[in-house]
């Protein structure tokens, strides 16, 4: 049977170069070939990073320098790994969005060879996470270019309410891939209009908000394999403010995104947040269709 390949996205900036090196590593954890990916409606390359490593200015460099660049690079990470790359002459996000279809995940840099401030997510990015058909790592944060480099030793996904299983099932592959524990978060609030005065939560109404969230919690968690160590935690706040904070603290952070029947693919506020703003690489996992 033949491995569906993990796909990267270049376009010869810095942050897409760094998320070859990251892809490298994942594809080698998982035994699958790695596809890098240049999409662009412009012939030539118009930035300035990759001209000092293959000697040309940086109106020179064209998309067979770009592709040749990043395979350089995924092969110093792994000599052996498979690899095979592509020039398509199309806008990225409609590519990469195609690609996803027969993809083991896509893996993209948080921005582009645009100026914007570093903390800002480059469109392609945002639109690739929001409709690909297999999950996506957004590299965000402070990572240091590995998916297996020794860094927080764990791996967080976000669990809701009606939370995606697909999420839950990806955070578990993950951290049994990387030999880490998997932490489970669960965000939680009480209602304002839920007061003392209502007879069913006199003393204290946020109890059984917090119960609910215990028991969907272990709901979403209990078909984890036995060699995956999990901690639960049940947070109370805004899910997007609880996964914000615990980005900070993980290698990866893993979050579901709804595909809607009649609505089409969509981003919840806090995908969309931690899409922007992570402390870690994350990975958005869509639901079954």
């Amino acid at each position: 049977m033949v491995s569906l390949p993990l796909v990267v996205g270049v376009d010869g900036s810095e942050p897409s170069l760094r998320a070859v090196d990251w892809a490298a590593d994942e594809a080698a954890l998982r035994g699958v070939p790695l596809r890098v990916v240049y999409a662009s409606l412009w012939g030539r390359y118009e930035g300035a990073a990759l001209a000092p490593e293959i000697g040309e200015p940086a109106g020179h460099v064209t998309a067979e320098d770009i592709l040749g660049a990043a395979a350089r690079r995924a092969r110093r990470h792994h000599a052996g790994l498979s690899l095979t790359t592509a020039v398509v002459p199309e806008e990225p996000e409609h590519v990469l969005v195609r690609e996803s279809r027969d993809a083991t995940a896509v893996v993209v840099g948080h921005r582009g060879r645009s100026d914007l401030a570093e903390l800002l997510l480059g469109s392609v990015s945002l639109t690739v996470a929001a409709h690909a058909h297999c999950p996506v790592v957004v590299l965000r944060g402070s990572h240091d270019n590995r998916a297996a480099a020794e860094g927080h030793g764990r791996i967080v996904v976000g669990v809701a309410g009606d939370a995606p299983t697909a999420a839950v099932r990806f955070a578990q592959e993950e951290a049994r891939r990387r030999g880490v524990p998997l932490e489970a978060v669960r965000a939680w609030r009480c209602p304002a209009h839920d007061t003392a005065d209502h007879p069913l939560l006199a003393g204290r109404p946020e109890r059984l908000y917090e119960e609910r969230a215990v028991r969907e919690l272990e709901a979403a968690l209990r078909d984890t394999p036995p060699d995956v160590k999990v901690r639960r935690r049940t947070v109370e706040g805004p899910a997007r403010r609880v996964l914000l904070a615990v980005s900070h603290e993980a290698d990866l952070l893993v979050v579901g995104r709804h595909r809607p029947r009649h609505l089409g693919p969509r981003l919840g506020r806090a995908a969309h947040t931690v899409l922007h703003h992570s402390g870690c690489p994350v990975a958005v996992v869509p639901d079954a269709a």
